[in-house]
């Protein structure tokens, strides 16, 4: 039986979930010391369930995805307003790394995917379906690229990539926190007294930096946070016009680019330029609507689909998570610079590697809540994984299809 819930009751399920997932971090500490996110938690508790209901023909829960598109706009929205210039200088290089290591990520993925098919029997064009598609390349590449295979005579290529985009997600909610966490407690990264990026407040003399809850700072951050959507969404339109029709621009990362905008110039035109952000209010926002559409995310999950795998394809998708943990502890984080930065950004790779970049950031913020926040970390990641590694990774997989159809 078939169990649809409107948008009023998703939102019921999630919120109840939410607090689940903060009560299963009360109950169950290890869930706090590997920095397993409240949200996915809460989320995947539900979706195991969902699982057993749909397996022994009880029920099947199907939820309406609005509101989860929309907290996810939001959410990189708020995200867009702590860009600063001075942050983007500071990234300058680094952001160049990681475009190139997620480039070199998803293009090992396929080999891995391709070459480790032949002996496992599988045809290489069906285990490509298990490479830089679903991990790097998410749910939104396995709906987009599946089909394409389905159409060169692969009928069961759609059921696998969205299978092993489902596994992604669900593997790199557990192991991002988890990861991110040994390397700081093993390489001392991080200390009580280490300067947090609220340090870079200027406070004015006297000004302990906390100020009451005010309806109309909330609004104002409200107002700006909607009007950086707003000018995301326009951009994507100028995009959509400029570029050609098969490079498809994600909206939640052009509103991102809107916040960006906009906590960069309203200061110029302010007397009193600390204040002219409510960006306390903003990242209450931010964190509001990422823990939102996470908990949907992960409870939404349809994890019956793994269940059609066949053994040689979970072999493939264990190889793949073998893969990016190898990757991102003796690529990323050197490269990225050894420290503590480069540790949460660690965590944000597996995130997007293995499949979304809002696990990415629940990774990071989960860390972050743990220890202290890294600007740099949440700047990055989802401005590569969330934009620019779609244009790396569409070319990296076109190439790909085209050998696997010839082998």
């Amino acid at each position: 039986m078939e169990i649809t819930m409107n948008v009023q009751k998703t939102l019921l399920i999630c919120v109840i979930l939410m607090v689940l997932g903060r009560k299963l971090r009360e109950w169950f500490p290890f869930l706090v010391k590997y920095s397993i996110p409240s949200s996915v938690a809460g989320g995947l508790t539900f979706a195991i369930i969902n699982l057993v209901l749909s397996l022994t023909g009880t029920a099947q829960f199907m939820f309406d995805s609005t509101m989860q598109d929309f907290f996810m706009y939001v959410f990189f929205t708020c995200a867009g307003f702590q860009a600063s210039f001075a942050l983007l200088k500071q990234g300058g290089i680094k952001i160049i790394i990681f475009l190139g290591l997620a480039a070199l990520l998803a293009f090992l993925q396929n080999v891995v995917a391709v070459g480790l098919s032949i002996p496992l029997g599988v045809e290489p064009m069906i285990g490509l379906m298990t490479g830089s598609i679903p991990m790097t390349g998410g749910h939104g590449n396995a709906a987009s690229f599946g089909p394409i295979a389905v159409d060169m005579g692969y009928t069961n290529a759609l059921n696998v990539a969205v299978a092993a985009a489902t596994f992604g997600l669900v593997s790199g909610s557990l192991l991002g926190g988890p990861f991110a966490d040994g390397l700081i407690k093993k390489k001392n990264l991080w200390n009580p007294n280490m300067k947090d990026s609220s340090d870079d407040l200027d406070l004015a003399e006297g000004d302990s930096g906390v100020r009451p809850v005010s309806l109309k700072v909330f609004t104002t951050a409200t107002i700006l946070v909607f009007i950086g959507l707003g000018m995301g969404s326009y951009i994507k339109d100028f995009f959509d016009f400029v570029l050609p029709s098969s490079v498809n621009i994600p909206v939640h990362v052009m509103g991102m680019v809107g916040g960006c905008i906009l906590t960069n110039i309203i200061p110029m035109f302010s007397k009193k330029k600390q204040d002219a952000i409510p960006q306390v209010e903003i990242d209450v926002m931010g964190d509001i609507s990422l823990e939102l559409f996470v908990t949907m995310a992960i409870m939404s999950m349809k994890l019956w689909e793994l269940a059609q795998l066949a053994l040689p394809l979970i072999i493939l998708l264990i190889a793949q998570v073998i893969l990016i943990i190898i990757f991102v502890r003796y690529i990323t984080f050197p490269l990225m610079g050894k420290d503590y930065d480069s540790a949460v950004i660690s965590a944000g790779h597996i995130g997007f590697g293995l499949g979304a970049v809002p696990v990415s950031m629940a990774n990071m913020k989960v860390v972050s809540d743990k220890y202290s926040y890294s600007k740099l970390a949440f700047f990055i990641v989802p401005i590569i994984g969330g934009m620019f590694s779609n244009f790396t990774n569409a070319a990296i997989i076109t190439l790909f299809m085209n050998i696997a159809d010839k082998m």
